[in-house]
């Protein structure tokens, strides 16, 4: 038996469909699914045992290996579950201060054009005393650093220009309504139930911010795996093919109709199947936008925990953290990323497994063929808006060259 936490979002679906459609137990592997609604208590659970496994933030994977914010417990991700599937959705009130419309011809905004717009109205909001506030998962999310690097980017100081406040993801539409936030930054379904529910217009997604950003992973105590090396390797196998068969076009009514279930995410089978299909209602009124790679599962070897990923979201921990950079703790957060399993657990399937473990972040601009151990692997585009490019091994200069 293996117990997995999850929240309801619409990435937890590899190891739903794992264990729904029976990919798991083809690989003599029993998985039971436990549902939470806050990151911590799923990341609780698998510190003290409750679950052997968890769907789970990357960034909070990698602090918890640190110990930051508490005692280190070593984590191990030896999978990705997903890259980008968020959306950073303002109220109607915000949406319309900075000039994004309500219908079908209306697009996703461009992040630097937002970005002085959004400039303007903080400007206004801190001369009259207030502060413009954003709501995020947890304080280590990618969702977090991702909306930072943004804002950073366009010359919006995070923590001092506006404000950013954890909100569970479930919460996120009621938090909007009741204006204790201006914005959110979330995964799916809850971005679209905000804008159903007309408390919200989507105005980016995160792929626009870091195209192929990691977001949720597998995450596992570094004891279990070291214990239980075969039936991770097992499990591993099953999330493979449940991603295969995730991305499968004949496939996403089925997947919409599971995971929309009140045990899993609780939503209208709809708005996960728009969310599955790349497809975005930016307004209640507009019609739903094709976003190609909105969520990004198995193509590109998409479950591959790249060391580099764990990296740069290291050094946006040092970053928003404050502290200094520590050698040895990016290499204790790269190694929280298990590459090594995911090759042997794949060696001789049909998957293709890179040969390299660690790359340049954004440094891809259009579809590339890399070095691959075995299959063929050709990576498309991982751009950050900025341009900006990220090397693992210069982390300090990386730092040094960013807005403050």
């Amino acid at each position: 038996m293996v117990r997995i936490g999850f929240l309801p979002l619409v990435d937890a679906a590899l190891p739903i469909l794992a264990h729904e459609q029976g990919f798991a137990a083809a690989e003599g592997v029993n998985i039971e699914l436990v549902r939470d609604m806050t990151w911590a208590t799923v990341r609780d659970r698998l510190l003290y045992g409750h679950t052997d496994a968890a769907h789970l933030i990357a960034p909070l994977a990698i602090a918890t290996s640190l110990g930051r914010g508490r005692p280190a417990v070593p984590l191990s991700v030896p999978f990705v579950l997903g890259l980008n599937g968020n959306a950073v959705t303002l109220s109607t009130a915000l949406a319309a201060a900075v000039e994004l419309g309500g219908g079908a011809d209306e697009g996703l905004a461009d992040p630097v054009v937002l970005g002085e717009r959004l400039r303007t109205v903080a400007a206004e909001r801190a001369a009259a005393g207030t502060r413009l506030r954003f709501g995020v998962v947890h304080r280590y999310s990618s969702h977090n650093y991702m909306l930072r690097y943004w804002l950073a980017a366009v010359g919006i100081q995070p923590d001092r220009d506006v404000e950013i406040v954890v909100t569970s993801p479930p919460f996120a539409a009621d938090a909007l309504a009741a204006g204790e936030v201006d914005g959110i930054c979330v995964g799916e379904p809850w971005n679209s139930i905000a804008v159903d529910r007309g408390v919200g217009r989507i105005a980016m997604v995160t792929a626009q911010i870091w195209r192929r950003g990691v977001e949720k992973v597998l995450a596992l105590r570094a004891d279990t795996v070291a214990e239980r090396g075969d039936e991770v390797a097992a499990l591993i196998r099953a999330l493979h093919r449940a991603a295969a068969h995730f991305v499968a076009p004949d496939t996403a009514e089925d997947s919409a109709a599971i995971l929309s279930r009140p045990e899993y995410c609780d939503a209208p089978p709809e708005t996960v199947l728009r969310a599955i299909t790349d497809r975005v209602r930016l307004a209640r009124d507009a019609e739903a936008l094709h976003i190609p790679d909105f969520m990004f599962q198995y193509r590109e070897a998409a479950n591959f925990p790249w060391r580099s990923q764990a990296a740069w979201l290291y050094s946006q921990m040092t970053r928003w953290d404050g502290t200094p950079f520590s050698a040895a703790e990016a290499k204790a957060a790269e190694g929280v990323f298990r590459p090594d399993l995911y090759r042997a657990a794949l060696a001789g399937s049909s998957a293709t497994l890179p040969g390299a473990s660690s790359k340049m972040e954004g440094s891809i601009g259009a579809a590339t063929g890399v070095g691959a151990t075995q299959g063929r692997l050709i990576l498309g585009s991982d751009r950050f808006f900025d341009g900006r490019a990220f090397d693992p091994d210069e982390i300090p200069a990386y730092l040094d060259g960013l807005a403050e």
